[in-house]
C-alpha cells in the first residue's frame, strides 16, 4: 500500500477537494481512495487531518428520490414532535431537554 501524501493546511495542489468542498461543488468521491490529506496544526491537541479526493474522479451527487424527500420530511418532524404533550414544538427539541421548553420547565412557563 502507498503512502497517501500529506501537505500543511491551505497548501493543497489544485485538483484535489475535501468532502465538504465536492459536496458544494454537486459532486461525491464515487468511491474513489484518499488521494491525499492535509494536516491543519492545534494548539492543545493533534493536528486535524482531512482527505482530499481528486476532483476529475468525483461523480456528480445523486438526485434526491420522493421517497428520500419524504423519508428526511418524516424524520425532520419526528425531532420537533414533543414526546411528552405531542405537539410540534416548531424547532428541533434539544437532546439535553429530551422534551419541548414548556413541558421541561412547566413551572417557569406558568410564571410568566
Amino acid at each position: 500500500m502507498a503512502a497517501i501524501p500529506d501537505y500543511p493546511w491551505r497548501l493543497a495542489p489544485e485538483g484535489l477537494a475535501t468532502r465538504r468542498q465536492l459536496r458544494a461543488s454537486g459532486l461525491r468521491p464515487g468511491g474513489q481512495d484518499v488521494a491525499a490529506q492535509v494536516e491543519r496544526p492545534r494548539r492543545r491537541r493533534g493536528p486535524l487531518i482531512a482527505c482530499l479526493y481528486r476532483i476529475d474522479a468525483a461523480k456528480p451527487v445523486r438526485p434526491m428520490t420522493p421517497a428520500k424527500r419524504a423519508a428526511l420530511a418524516r424524520a425532520n418532524q419526528a425531532r420537533r414532535t414533543c414526546p411528552q404533550c405531542r405537539t410540534d414544538a416548531g424547532y428541533v427539541i434539544p437532546a439535553s431537554l429530551g422534551t419541548c421548553v414548556p413541558c421541561a420547565y412547566p413551572d417557569e412557563q406558568r410564571a410568566a
